[in-house]
């Protein structure tokens, strides 16, 4: 469905209450030609989480530490594991 809008004198368009937060695509396909897609984006800096090799292995870990719960441990003992 089409509908006009009006850009504001601050250059900003509103898509409704609904859509507040969220985050968008805006991709200029032509001068004065916009496609805008709701989704959730991934930072330069975090992409590399997203690597199907490292995907894997945060899933290997989080699997391990699911089954191994966190254990207190004293500083007495991580000293002797540490110098053998």
């Amino acid at each position: 469905m089409a509908t006009v809008k009006t850009i504001g004198s601050s250059g900003q368009i509103a898509l409704g209450k609904e859509h507040a937060g969220r985050q968008v695509l805006v991709e200029e396909v032509e001068p004065g030609c916009w496609v805008v897609k709701l989704g959730r984006f991934v930072p330069d800096s975090e992409r590399w989480l997203h690597a199907a090799r490292i995907e894997k292995a945060l899933d290997e870990a989080i699997a391990w530490a699911e089954e191994h719960p966190a254990e207190a441990s004293g500083l007495a003992g991580l000293e002797l594991r540490i110098r053998r």
